[in-house]
């Protein structure tokens, strides 16, 4: 029986043609009966793809041969063969969508301006060094850091990454300038872009997690400074790096502990909450707070 993995991997580099990488980068994920998402942009390539082990080595050898993307970072995961219900690949203006391509320089060394890269050890070893100096600053979207997170990390209010720049030209974090501030988030491609933000903005001190909360997990499971589960964006919906994880996710409904999302019940809303393995067939058929009021506003059914 064929083994299935999921890939996730980025690379920032300038791309002359985008539109030909992403002719090239579906033609390759077809040939090898991949699914998944590709962005090509002209800063670079994001891709998380699912197929069997010796398709995924194929089109990884493959990727790699083109220069700009010799030196990628694959982090892989195990699959269930049914991981995505498609391929997309599509070109953006931005990698990570934070709403300011023009603010984001690249050179063919990454992004021009960002934090200094720590490894999973090199973070534990400034924690330990410095102590509550220094700020675990969370680079994901607030409903991802429900179910996991690191050890008194601050989780920005944001819903979409775009919120991003409003939050930090709000202020609000402006008290953390001086202070040594570590990025992160799930495979590393958001903290490329947050930390060059954030640097831009006066934070004199600021790093990313090197290779994301993924690499993090696979050095040290939940046996040092991240609690909880990891959420991603596969059919998966979130994974474990241990036997020792204990969820920080609590039931919508009940407030047992979970790490399962649902989805809302209009079938238009995106929206997703947490619900134990008890509460999930309600939950599959409810909405969330925002479809319930926008009925009530209309006249509709509560």
């Amino acid at each position: 029986m064929a083994v299935h993995k999921i890939v996730l991997f980025y690379a920032f580099a300038p791309l002359a043609d985008p539109v030909a990488v992403r002719l090239w980068q579906s033609a390759l994920a077809e040939r090898w009966n991949l699914t998944g998402r590709v962005i090509v942009s002209e800063h670079g390539i994001n891709a998380t793809l699912g197929g069997t082990v010796e398709d995924l080595k194929q089109y990884v050898k493959t990727t790699r041969g083109y220069p700009p993307f010799r030196s990628v970072d694959v982090k892989w995961s195990d699959g269930t063969g049914h991981d995505f219900p498609r391929l997309s690949v599509k070109v953006r203006p931005e990698l990570v969508s934070f709403g300011v391509p023009d603010e984001v320089r690249v050179d063919e060394g990454g992004v021009v301006g960002g934090g200094v890269r720590l490894s999973p050890e090199e973070v534990d070893a400034l924690v330990a060094a410095r102590g509550e100096e220094v700020v675990l600053f969370d680079g994901r979207n607030a409903f991802e850091a429900e179910i996991g997170r690191f050890r008194g990390a601050i989780v920005p209010d944001v819903t979409t990454t775009r919120e991003f720049v409003a939050e930090l030209d709000s202020g609000r974090y402006d008290d953390l300038k001086k202070r040594p501030v570590v990025t992160y988030c799930t495979g590393g491609v958001r903290c490329e872009v947050l930390s060059a933000l954030m640097v831009a903005r006066g934070f004199e001190e600021v790093y990313q997690l090197d290779g994301g909360i993924v690499r993090y997990g696979e050095r040290f499971g939940s046996t040092s400074l991240w609690e909880g589960s990891l959420y991603v964006f596969d059919e998966r919906m979130h994974v474990e790096f241990d036997e020792g994880t204990t969820p920080l996710g609590r039931c919508t409904a009940c407030g047992t502990v979970t790490a399962s999302y649902e989805n809302c019940g209009d079938p238009g809303c995106t929206t997703l909450r947490l619900f134990c393995e008890g509460c999930a067939p309600a939950a599959r058929v409810s909405v969330c707070p925002a479809c319930e009021g926008s009925r009530v506003a209309a006249g509709g059914v509560g």
